[in-house]
């Protein structure tokens, strides 16, 4: 079974409240529920983890070092433009790692265009809603059963 942990960051927790023009009417809860089984489908056993605090995320990609997790798909929310923190720990981590976002940030405000977190990382999905969750789940364990040669760990 492949560990990989879902890190929401700030926000996200409002998501389907907060702007849903933008980031869609799909709560968190909901959204969670669809990648714990999706994951499960794909045998990958789903953690979600959401925080306002960057500190926190810092801490839970340290503790998915700890725990040997295989991948982390990330939405850093703000953070992605502005953390430094959180990128190098990011950078510690050597499983694989995705970033995601429900909107297209390279559409959106020009602060929101670069992303401090994309050069640790092993790829990005944006601009698909939802859906770039389920694409970058998806991305994560084809590419830690890539690494582990066919195998999941």
């Amino acid at each position: 079974m492949i560990s990989l942990w879902v890190l929401h960051g700030p926000n996200l927790n409002m998501l389907g409240v907060r702007e849903p023009d933008v980031y869609g009417t799909t709560s968190l809860v909901d959204l969670d529920a669809m990648l714990h089984s999706r994951g499960a489908a794909m045998g990958a056993e789903v953690t979600c983890l959401q925080s306002n605090h960057e500190g926190a995320l810092v801490e839970w990609v340290h503790g998915a070092v700890a725990q040997g997790v295989s991948a982390i798909v990330i939405n850093p929310a703000g953070l992605t433009h502005t953390s430094v923190s959180l990128r190098d720990a990011l950078a510690i981590f050597q499983g694989v790692k995705i970033e995601v976002h429900l909107s297209n940030i390279w559409q959106r405000e020009d602060f929101r265009a670069r992303s401090l977190v994309a050069p640790v990382v092993d790829g990005v999905v944006a601009g698909l809603g939802t859906e770039s969750y389920t694409l970058g789940l998806q991305a994560a364990v084809k590419l830690v059963r890539r690494r582990d040669g066919g195998h999941a760990t």
